[in-house]
Order: structure tokens, then C-alpha cells, then sequence
């Protein structure tokens, strides 16, 4: 047997544990919240977020932000927020751009995340072109899969500046011709015109086929595309201003909270001085606020820079793939967002 086959034989054993995606339909987590909310702790602090997330599905005039960093859905909670798009439970989303591309778009286009059951040191890892996130596996050649494939739609539009917003859902719209998973979140956002941002958007897989597509054109004396973080920023604003009363939901911190949040004050530096700040915010993290950064920064210190309300957060200091998927299924099936109406914020920018 040569190298190769080793390397080969190795890889596909390292590789033969899929990661299955929680389905928060399938259990009612409700008598588990309303017991903890009894309890103490993070157990009460998670039942009291609940009830929040709960308000803003029951709430006619709050448009829903979702605020996603970190890993979670490599990790096993993708199809938990491709469900909140489905069931209108969310009408915006702020995410890294690893967790739309790398992780959603990456398994829209037929690939898998694994469970990482025997770990060997790193540099075997990267031998082997295994990428691994804790305890997870990618397979780094599908994944250049995906920087090849955004290069590709790329190269199809038209050469213009584009808001990560809009080449997201020219990647939605791709996944519903060429897609293999039904439930890919940026499939089912182009679907029901729930709009995504990521405002740190080239930080993935996206910017590999983006330098590519502008390298090759400048080569060749060619125009290229681009993407627009202002213009993110600007339309983000702008569903705000629209929206009027709105609630977070955040897993995780880092740019995708504090851009969110920052809707806010841009909007009144727009002269736009009766958009009211986020009336109800939830976030789950795992952050220590001790090192004042924005990624730990509490909903209560957001309240002094004049982006969020302190009547009604809450902050549960908790690994969000153990907590959201209680506080998910419980507001599914309190099934408030049947009552719901579609805020489909897509069509603003049409």
C-alpha cells in the first residue's frame, strides 16, 4: 500500500462521524424551561431568556435581529436556526461570515462537518487536510470546494459593488438551483426574503474566491466585483429605522453584535431621533467581561452608548450548543410565531 492509500485509508476514518444537526421540533423542551425557571443559576437566567424570546415572537410590531459568531452550527445547531427562518421566528440575520459560508453554505453544497472522536496532533491534522474546530472536522478539500464555487458566482455577476446582504442572497439563490440540503439556512433566507449581513464578510471562505475573482480580473485589465461594508451598514440601518421596535437574539459577540446594535446610533446621526433602541435583547456567551471587550461587554453596558433598553435582556453565561437548542424548541412550540406576520425585509432593498 502506498502513501497515498494510507493517508486515504487514515482520512476516511478520521472522517466517519457526521455531525447530525439538532431538530427542535422533535422534543418539547417547554416543561424542562418552566422547571428551570424554578431552579437558580444559569438554569433561571436561561428560563428568563426564554420568556424574553418568547415576548418578541409574541410582540405584532418587533422585527426579530438573529446575531450568530462562533461555531454552533458547525457544531451541530444549523438546522435549529435554518428552523427559525423557516417557522418566521427570526426576520433578519447578523452572523460571521464562517457561519454562513464556511458552515451553512459549505453543507448547502453537499458537504458534512464530523465529529472529531480521536484527535492526533495537528500538524497529522493538516497532513491529512483535516481542518478541525475543538472537537469537529472539516475537510479542507471540500471546503476550497466552496471557495471555488463562490469564485465561480462571482465571476457570473455583474461587476459592482455589492453588499454582503445582496452576494448572500445571490448565494441562496444558487443553492436553490444547484443546492443538496433542503434546510440550508442561506437557502431558506433567500426563500422567505429574511435577509442576512455579515459585515466582516471576506473573513471566509467568501474572501478566497473574492481575491481570487479580483486578482484574475485586474490581471487581465478586467473590472471586478466588490463587496460594500458600508453599504451593509447603511441597509442594516435602514431596516431599523423601518422595523421600529425590535429584539436580539445573539449567540456569541464579536462584530455581528456590536453591528447590530450600533443600528441605533447611526440611525440618530441620520437624524432619525425617534428610532427606539432595541427593546428586548438576549445573548448567549461564554465571554469573561473582564477584558472590556465587545464580545463580553454586557447588554447592560450596551445601554450606556444608547443601543439597547435594560427592561427587558438577559445574558446567560453558557456554551450556546447546550442552551439553544431548550430555548428554541420551547418557543417553537409555544408556537407564537404562528400568529406572526412575515416581515420579508429582503424586498426593502428590490
Amino acid at each position: 500500500m502506498n502513501d497515498n492509500s494510507i493517508n486515504d485509508t487514515r482520512k476516511a476514518e478520521l472522517l466517519s462521524t457526521t455531525v447530525e444537526h439538532i431538530d427542535i421540533r422533535e422534543y418539547d423542551a417547554r416543561p424542562l424551561i418552566d422547571a428551570m425557571g424554578k431552579m437558580s443559576f444559569t438554569s433561571r437566567d436561561l428560563a428568563r431568556a426564554t420568556r424574553i424570546y418568547n415576548q418578541m415572537l409574541e410582540d405584532p410590531d418587533c422585527t426579530i435581529f438573529l446575531v450568530v459568531a462562533g461555531s454552533t452550527s458547525a457544531a451541530g445547531c444549523m438546522d435549529l436556526y435554518a428552523e427559525l427562518v423557516r417557522s418566521n421566528m427570526v426576520d433578519c440575520i447578523v452572523a460571521t461570515g464562517a457561519t454562513i459560508v464556511d458552515m451553512d453554505f459549505f453543507e448547502g453544497l453537499g458537504h458534512k462537518h464530523y465529529q472529531a472522536l480521536e484527535i492526533p496532533d495537528d500538524d497529522t491534522l493538516r497532513s491529512l487536510y483535516i481542518d478541525r474546530i475543538y472537537d469537529t472536522y472539516i475537510d479542507e478539500e471540500e471546503l476550497q470546494h466552496v471557495d471555488n464555487t463562490i469564485y465561480e458566482l462571482a465571476e457570473s455577476l455583474a461587476e459592482k459593488p455589492y453588499s454582503s446582504r445582496a452576494f448572500i442572497r445571490e448565494m441562496g439563490k444558487y443553492l436553490v438551483a444547484h443546492g443538496k440540503k433542503d434546510n440550508s439556512l442561506v437557502k431558506l433566507a433567500y426563500e422567505h426574503d429574511v435577509p442576512i449581513f455579515c459585515p466582516a464578510f471576506t473573513d471566509s471562505s467568501a474572501g478566497f474566491g473574492l481575491v481570487k475573482h479580483q486578482v484574475e480580473r485586474i490581471a487581465a485589465g478586467k473590472p471586478y466585483l466588490t463587496i460594500d461594508s458600508v453599504a451593509d451598514f447603511r441597509e442594516l440601518t435602514q431596516i431599523k429605522i423601518e422595523a421600529g421596535e425590535s429584539g436580539l437574539l445573539m449567540i456569541g459577540g464579536g462584530v455581528p453584535k456590536n453591528f447590530v446594535q450600533d443600528t441605533v446610533v447611526c440611525a440618530e446621526i441620520l437624524g432619525h431621533h425617534d428610532v427606539a433602541v432595541h427593546k428586548y435583547a438576549v445573548q448567549v456567551t461564554v465571554a469573561d467581561v473582564r477584558d472590556g471587550a465587545c464580545s463580553s461587554s454586557t447588554l447592560q453596558e450596551a445601554a450606556s452608548w444608547g443601543k439597547v433598553s435594560t427592561a427587558i435582556e438577559q445574558m446567560v453565561f453558557a456554551e450556546a450548543g447546550s442552551v439553544m437548542p431548550l430555548l428554541a424548541s420551547d418557543a417553537w412550540h409555544r408556537g407564537a410565531w404562528k400568529n406572526r406576520e412575515p416581515r420579508r425585509w429582503a424586498k426593502l432593498f428590490e
